[in-house]
């Protein structure tokens, strides 16, 4: 495996040596200089090199594969055939989204058929679209896998590979179904795996099904989230966690959330709950079906949802502008997927706000975390709605004002906080 040298980044798109088509639906797309991900990958890709790219989300990393995917296609006569030349596995329906939508705004000058199979789509509807033919197809494995099986899906015109976020395939227990479909694709295919983090797993997946593959590092999961403001705030119990949620919630700052809770069940209710106390507010997770995700999404990028409250199943696949703050309603239990979570917010360039609750037992997934980002967390507090407990904390200086950025100081009436218990909407 070699290593990427010193690169002299491009100023423009067209320094990358794409074709004439792919660089007008770039430039309809409003996108005018490649970003670091783009600037490594695209140009070794379009070579033929099989890459293996740690990049994080919001790094541009799919348009750095699925432009040098599409500018294969322009270059190369088509086999005979209807299976896909271009196939992208992802681990989330939501992420497969994601890539199908960015194959179609920068392939929209090419005369090309894209197709997404994921589970939660009938499979009626999928078999129709196969039949007709495919030539990028981006699939979550386990579909991927019942399909090919199925007779459903020929890869012997597979011309370009792509392995989007592996690590989280790993993760989610996809390695067997992956070597099943990596052991049934074309040798001579182009290959390029992205991950979040290079961990064991990873390069014993790259050393099998890459060749030679050159190694790229952009905004690996340690790369600090310079333009993500990120705090932490320690609450005694649900009921003050749920008076801060609000109270932020509120903020004239704030312009979408996602909240993040640790299960499916807490997801449905904190949506519900903030829904009754006026917030506009929905849940996404796992057990709904991908029409019901769709929509959700839908109301999210279009304005007409301002909270989501989600499990992990949102922390990679949600591409959405207008997403200014990520709360953590419940801490993550890997520390990796606090860095997806936040990452959900600040992209392209924007600024953002992430927000962490967190209470005694939390203190070595708080630790974990910091030594995970190579960062410190800043303790913060809300005028009025300090904590009692300063849990693993140094006592605040005598004198401290609440309301500071690092005040840990016990409020002065002790009574304030049954006070505000009295007149939260949430229940404790």
């Amino acid at each position: 495996m070699t290593a990427v040298s010193e690169i002299v980044l491009p100023i423009t798109f067209e320094s990358l040596g794409l074709a004439a088509p792919i660089l007008e639906a770039i430039k309809a797309a409003g996108y005018t200089e490649p970003t670091p991900v783009q600037a490594r990958a695209v140009p070794e890709a379009i070579k033929g090199r099989d890459l293996l790219v740690s990049s994080q989300t919001g790094s541009g990393k799919t348009a750095a594969f699925m432009l040098p995917a599409l500018q294969k296609l322009t270059q190369q006569h088509e086999k005979p055939g209807r299976g896909p030349r271009i196939l992208v596995l992802t681990p989330t329906r939501e992420l497969a989204v994601q890539v199908t939508k960015a194959a179609d705004t920068y392939g929209r000058n090419l005369r090309v058929k894209t197709l997404s199979v994921v589970g939660g789509m009938p499979y009626p509807l999928q078999n129709r679209m196969l039949k007709n033919g495919v030539d990028i197809l981006v699939a979550t494995p386990g579909r991927m896998l019942d399909q090919m099986n199925s007779g459903r899906i020929d890869l012997s015109r597979l011309q370009f590979l792509v392995l989007d976020e592996a690590d989280r395939m790993l993760d989610m227990g996809f390695k067997d179904d992956l070597e099943a479909i990596l052991a049934k694709v074309p040798k001579t295919r182009q290959t390029m795996l992205f991950s979040a983090t290079i961990e064991p797993g990873i390069v014993r997946l790259a050393s099998s099904f890459l060749r030679d593959p050159l190694r790229i590092a952009v905004d690996t999961a340690q790369t600090r989230h310079v333009n993500i403001s990120q705090r932490l705030h320690f609450a005694d119990d649900m009921g003050h966690k749920n008076r801060m949620l609000d109270n932020i919630l509120k903020g004239t700052d704030l312009h979408q959330a996602i909240v993040f809770t640790s299960t499916k069940r807490s997801a449905d209710q904190l949506a519900q709950t903030l829904h009754i106390a006026g917030h506009s507010a929905a849940a996404m997770h796992g057990d709904m079906n991908q029409g019901a995700r769709n929509r959700t999404l839908q109301a999210l990028r279009r304005g007409g949802l301002k909270v989501l409250v989600a499990t992990d199943v949102a922390a990679r696949g949600i591409d959405v502008q207008g997403i200014s703050h990520v709360i953590n309603y419940d801490l993550p239990t890997q520390a990796e997927d606090y860095v997806h979570r936040i990452g959900r917010t600040g992209r392209a360039g924007r600024s953002g706000t992430a927000i962490s609750f967190a209470n005694v037992r939390d203190h070595h997934m708080v630790r974990s975390i910091e030594r995970f980002t190579t960062q410190k967390i800043e303790v913060a507090v809300i005028l009025g709605l300090e904590p009692k407990m300063r849990p693993f904390l140094k006592p605040a200086p005598r004198g401290t004002k609440p309301g500071g950025g690092k005040s840990y100081a016990r409020p002065a009436q002790r009574g304030a906080h049954r006070s505000a218990a009295r007149t939260s909407p949430y229940p404790r």
